[in-house]
């Protein structure tokens, strides 16, 4: 067979692949034998993998694998594991006066430890990673002032978490509070609810208009006085928050204020008895109760 049949060319050990771009041919060289063989190692290692490990995925799952490991497998052996170690100190944090766990320092910081996990898994997503409610009112309430909607002793702080702000799980209705909208249920008058907005806004700061705060004056003690006092300082039976210390949930300024007024606010949070332990809440709730605004027990 000629050199031109084999497509080789002349002085040239390989022939070519027989096409031409503008003059330059290609070589058709084999692959080294080393490169097919690991290639070829990779194919038959892979089958076996996938015949040993989950590999195949389903419509529900993947394929379980001959020697049925798996990575979440694994994960929760560790889990299993490190709870068994911390067996006997959660049966004590779950069972001791919940005001004697400041009194024991060894079960205190383990507390405080585990209630700082909790808490950046479960809680900082609305209270925010330092526990201060974010920049800006957002109706998630910092935790690290004094000032408590619905008191601030670890016992306080331990029904709040257990069941949560407003939760249908609240069977005693310890949480279930709920301002009126008086704009958006006709309960006031427009009018009625600037005086009013404008009364509040003088308790911590400037009015708008401060013509109105006499006459706002009257509306609040009217409407408003019989939860949040007299004095506007509040009442945490009812979660009636202060309105006398600057401190806002949702903002303290004239629209934020004639938003609540008008159409109410209805915060709420989640009841974590039923998804954590009662070791966990009792850790989260000293935690908590430690980052600067808990308050002794009564």
């Amino acid at each position: 067979m000629s050199d031109e049949k084999k497509n080789i060319k002349p002085g040239h050990d390989y022939e070519t692949t027989g096409h031409s771009w503008d003059g330059i041919e290609e070589y058709n060289k084999p692959l080294p034998k080393w490169w097919l063989y690991t290639f070829y190692a990779c194919i038959i290692w892979g089958v076996g993998y996938t015949i040993a490990y989950p590999a195949w995925p389903g419509i529900t799952g993947s394929t379980a694998g001959l020697l049925g490991f798996t990575t979440r497998g694994q994960v929760a052996e560790e889990i299993a594991r490190v709870e068994e170690m911390n067996g006997p100190i959660n049966d004590k944090l779950a069972s001791v006066d919940l005001a004697s766990i400041s009194t024991d320092p060894e079960l205190q910081t383990y507390a405080r430890n585990a209630g700082a996990a909790v808490f950046r898994s479960w809680c900082s997503q609305c209270h925010g990673s330092g526990a201060d409610g974010g920049s800006e009112p957002n109706g998630y309430p910092s935790l690290i002032d004094d000032d408590w909607l619905w008191g601030g002793s670890i016992e306080d702080i331990h029904t709040t978490i257990a069941t949560g702000i407003r939760q249908p799980t609240d069977e005693d209705w310890l949480r279930q509070s709920q301002m009126p909208a008086f704009g958006r249920d006709e309960l006031l008058e427009n009018d009625s609810i600037d005086a009013v907005v404008n009364y509040v806004m003088s308790l911590s700061g400037d009015p708008r208009d401060p013509s109105l705060v006499t006459e706002g004056e009257t509306v609040f003690m009217d409407n408003c006085s019989s939860c949040h006092g007299e004095d506007a300082t509040g009442d945490r039976t009812q979660g009636a928050p202060n309105l006398s210390d600057a401190i806002w949930l949702y903002g303290g300024d004239y629209d934020s204020l004639h938003e609540t007024v008008t159409n109410a606010r209805y915060g709420q949070m989640p009841a974590w008895g039923p998804r954590l332990s009662e070791a966990e809440i009792r850790a989260v709730a000293t935690y908590v109760h430690g980052l600067g605004g808990g308050e002794a027990s009564e």
